[in-house]
């Protein structure tokens, strides 16, 4: 079975980039829509991982979609996404850029990686919530350290330490088999491919222009008008295009 079968999970991961709070909103806005879209394709979704902001935003989202044929729409999502609008604590009326990043990573097999409790530095601490006040006064989030790779992950959501270690561990593997594919593949094709692939992860796919009430796909160079159906979660119509054009 290849790894775009029909069930297939991913973890998606969206961080808030350029912009402060309106990146932040931003990206709250883009989780908002991904979870309307799942829900429209009858996915399960579960989130791992969150650091909000007080008026609503996220620092940082990630979470796990399952269900039928995921990575196949979902892989197109992955790179910067840009949003122009005018955000509501502007009181001039100008018009801010703001950007968010989107991960899209695959869940490995269960037996796909056994990681070696002697590779980990696990850190226990107090979940917080915006402004810092904290959520649990247990020390019950996790911080994961792979030590032989340096990748750090966390998991905070769950309100005690095992399920936080459980969603942590489910990042850590996705994040160490796009780490083995990414080196495989400068293996196969040299270093050449897998600067090209490193370059495209950098640059933005997207734009959404609120103001002009219109989305662009830098990728195909495509125009969609409707944001407000498209961030509700109508993302079938720029999905599809994706695909036929296989980006």
């Amino acid at each position: 079975m290849n790894k775009e079968s029909l069930h297939q999970a991913v973890i998606m991961e969206i961080r808030a980039g350029a912009g402060g709070e309106e990146a932040a909103l931003f990206a709250a806005n883009l989780f908002r829509m991904y979870s309307r879209y799942a829900r429209n394709q009858e996915w399960r979704q579960k989130i791992l991982d969150s650091h909000p902001t007080g008026l609503g935003g996220f620092k940082q989202i990630t979470f796990i979609l399952n269900g039928s044929d995921v990575f196949s729409q979902m892989k197109y999502e992955g790179g910067v996404h840009r949003v122009q609008r005018i955000p509501k604590t502007e009181k001039s009326g100008r018009i801010h850029t703001s950007t968010a990043t989107v991960a899209v990573l695959l869940k490995p097999p269960k037996a796909q990686f056994k990681i070696n409790s002697g590779e980990l530095k696990i850190d226990y601490y107090r979940s917080s919530g915006p402004g810092g006040q904290y959520v649990n006064k247990r020390e019950t989030a996790v911080r994961l350290t792979h030590l032989r790779t340096g990748i750090v992950v966390t998991s905070q959501t769950q309100r005690n330490q095992m399920e936080n270690r459980e969603n942590a561990l489910a990042i850590l593997e996705a994040r160490l088999l796009e780490k083995q594919q990414k080196e495989e593949e400068e293996k196969s094709a040299g270093n050449r491919r897998a600067q090209i692939h490193a370059a495209m992860r950098a640059e933005k796919i997207r734009t959404y222009n609120f103001p002009q009430d219109r989305l662009t796909d830098h990728r195909i160079k495509k125009k969609w008008h409707n944001l407000e159906a498209i961030m509700d979660g109508n993302l079938e119509p720029i999905i599809k295009k994706l695909q036929q054009k296989n980006v």
